[in-house]
């Protein structure tokens, strides 16, 4: 118990309290060993009595005795000697309580003051891990002035591994991008010489059949590598922001969505944010396109709802009908690539793989979360929560 509050006190209260401790420790065996020499210089009581034997004010007996006279003088000097130690006691050790209790303040101010570069370290983490989109914060520097000691070279180090992260991150997304733009061109060129070889009136049914099946897996790869584009978009911190109401943005992708055998229900409720609304709309459209292919083969629904929460979030609520989701798998969809089916190629396979990945990537660069849970009877339900916005005629 003892361990564990001591392990919740902060570095300075600690630094503070060993301070005072061990200036305590130190002024109570000043003030005892200064008590001991001032007592051995002290003559014993026997001793008192014979230093006031030759006093003039009351003269010794004939028999050589001590005396009334110095018998009473040596009472009064051992008296005051008794009191002297007392006070040295009492007195000393309140001016050492005083003194203890001032050392503890300054000790105070002292870990604080050296313990500031620690807390600029830490402020400074604290912003990179609070950025709105991964890798967004990486930019800045601790750039610690003062000397060189052990605080210093740590800071240093620390910026040297925020520069390498951000490029590191930097060249990722540029390199995603580039290959995406790279590939597109010729899977674009793949697919016009697809559909001129299968729409030719010379073509065979055998012939025709291969294409459609080779124009299917160029889609699916086209899809991907959209996806990606999106994700490394995403993944960048929004710079353009305008008023976007969730509401809308459902209404709309509900229209566009391709229903087929599946029932899309919605809920539009307000919910005001700010972001990019075109990113914004891909969110709400990847949860509705994964709603809708990945549920029952027949009866099945997919549910929005956008409503604000009365904190002023913007909440988005995509729930569907499907087949049983294993706890254990949730947080897994939202990495890239992952299925529960596991199949990856393939003119069949249901998706690239990036949905949630960018439902979660585009939510954490408007500053929200996005997370999800299984639905009971079998399907899943995915939360959106971002930042509310006043409404456009709202102060």
């Amino acid at each position: 118990m003892k361990r564990l509050r001591w392990s919740r006190l902060t570095i300075r209260a600690r630094l503070t309290l060993v301070y005072g401790g061990l200036f305590l420790v130190a002024g109570v065996l000043l003030l005892g060993v200064t008590y001991a020499l001032i007592a051995q210089r002290i003559p014993s009581g026997g001793d008192r009595v014979t230093n006031f034997q030759g006093s003039t004010e009351v003269p010794p007996p004939a028999d050589g005795g001590p005396g009334l006279g110095g018998q009473f003088q040596a009472k009064i000097v051992g008296d005051t000697w008794d009191d002297a130690l007392n006070a040295l006691l009492t007195q000393g050790g309140v001016a050492l309580l005083m003194a203890g209790i001032a050392a503890t303040a300054l000790g105070w101010l002292i870990a604080g003051r050296l313990l500031q570069p620690l807390q600029r370290m830490t402020e400074t983490a604290a912003r990179i891990a609070d950025a709105p989109a991964a890798g967004s914060g990486l930019h800045e520097r601790i750039a610690l002035d003062g000397p060189h000691d052990e605080l210093k070279k740590l800071a240093d180090t620390f910026d040297v591994m925020l520069e390498r992260l951000d490029r590191s991150f930097d060249g990722q997304r540029r390199f995603v991008a580039n290959a995406s733009h790279e590939l597109r061109t010729p899977l674009t060129l793949n697919r016009a010489l697809l559909e001129v070889a299968v729409h030719r009136r010379a073509a065979s049914p055998e012939l025709r059949q291969l294409g459609e099946t080779l124009l299917e897996i160029n889609g699916r790869h086209e899809r991907l590598l959209d996806g990606l584009l999106v994700l490394a978009r995403s993944e960048r911190e929004v710079t353009e922001s305008s008023y976007v109401d969730l509401a809308d943005v459902v209404e709309h992708v509900a229209e566009q969505a391709k229903q087929g055998s599946v029932t899309i229900l919605t809920e539009p409720g307000s919910a005001p944010t700010t972001g990019n609304p075109v990113l914004l709309e891909r969110l709400v459209q990847n949860l509705v396109e994964n709603g809708i292919r990945y549920n029952v083969p027949a009866d099945g629904w997919v549910g929005i709802t956008s409503d604000t929460h009365p904190d002023g979030t913007a909440v988005l609520v995509v729930s569907n009908t499907g087949p049983v989701v294993p706890s254990y798998e949730v947080s897994r969809l939202f990495e890239p690539f992952h299925r529960l089916d596991g199949d990856r190629i393939g003119p069949t396979a249901p998706g690239a793989g990036l949905g949630l990945s960018i439902v979660r990537a585009v939510a954490r660069a408007h500053g929200g979360e996005a997370t999800a849970r299984p639905r009971e009877g079998g399907g899943l339900v995915v939360t959106v929560t971002l930042r509310g916005a006043p409404g456009p005629g709202e102060p």
